[in-house]
């Protein structure tokens, strides 16, 4: 290997250029538990587009009880940071789509064909951190019957499915993808997430890696576990798909 291959491998692994597209996070201003407004969204934006990012998904959180986000409150929050990101940072790309609930109002939604997904058709789904949805099999079928494909958000964050593996590759084998939170491997959600993180990746089940970027300490703790090479170290043997299905 010459000395210009080993120097870009290694600057590689201390950026996101192997993400390239960040297709998970809340950087929408104002409008769930996310950035609090244009100004953070902007710091935002040019900190993940310094670590080698070309764009991002705002994936604002779209659940009725809590935050009940729609086309066009999310329309609105891209419209506004648009008009700044386009002067401040012009060659990043922004773009949204929604991370679900599943819930009632989220099956009224998939059954009338009014979801905001990613390109393809893609929509990322989560469930309560409390207890599995127990009708998660059916979603995961009836929204590819409607020409969907669903991603699971942060499998390795619900910890009832820690110590049922089997679960994991029942949805896998019904055709759901993983999206796993770039933190995850690092500790930051805690040793159980960790461990459930570095056991998919062991296995090779991680599709898409997420920022799932909600605010300041986050972005602090993604910017070391980046430039650490940590990152790229912990995700580099898994089939990664978010350039190959969503970078412009």
């Amino acid at each position: 290997m010459g000395l210009f291959s080993v120097l870009t491998k290694a600057k590689t692994a201390t950026n996101l250029s192997w993400l390239q597209t960040d297709m998970h996070s809340h950087i929408l201003p104002g409008i769930d538990d996310g950035s609090p407004d244009i100004e953070s969204s902007i710091g935002f934006l040019k900190r993940l587009h310094a670590l080698g990012l070309r764009g991002s998904y705002a994936t604002p959180h779209v659940f009725k009880e809590m935050y009940p986000n729609n086309a066009e409150t999310i329309g609105a929050a891209l419209q506004q940071l648009q008009t700044v990101a386009e002067v401040e940072i012009p060659e990043f790309q922004l773009a949204t789509a929604a991370e679900y609930m599943i819930d009632s109002d989220f099956v009224t939604s998939y059954q009338h064909m009014q979801l905001l997904t990613l390109p393809g058709n893609y929509v990322l789904i989560e469930m309560s951190y409390a207890a599995e949805n127990p009708e998660i099999d059916r979603h995961v079928f009836e929204l590819q019957v409607k020409g969907y494909t669903p991603i699971l958000a942060h499998p390795e964050r619900y910890v009832f499915y820690h110590d049922r593996p089997e679960r994991y590759q029942r949805l896998k084998s019904q055709g759901c993808l993983f999206q796993l939170n770039l933190l995850s491997p690092s500790g930051y959600y805690g040793a159980p997430v960790r461990k459930a993180a570095k056991w998919l990746l062991k296995h090779g089940m991680a599709d898409l890696v997420g920022t799932d970027l909600h605010h300041a300490k986050h972005m602090a703790a993604i910017e070391r576990f980046v430039l650490s090479g940590d990152a790229y170290a912990a995700f580099k043997k898994n089939p990664i798909k978010n350039e190959e299905l969503f970078s412009a």
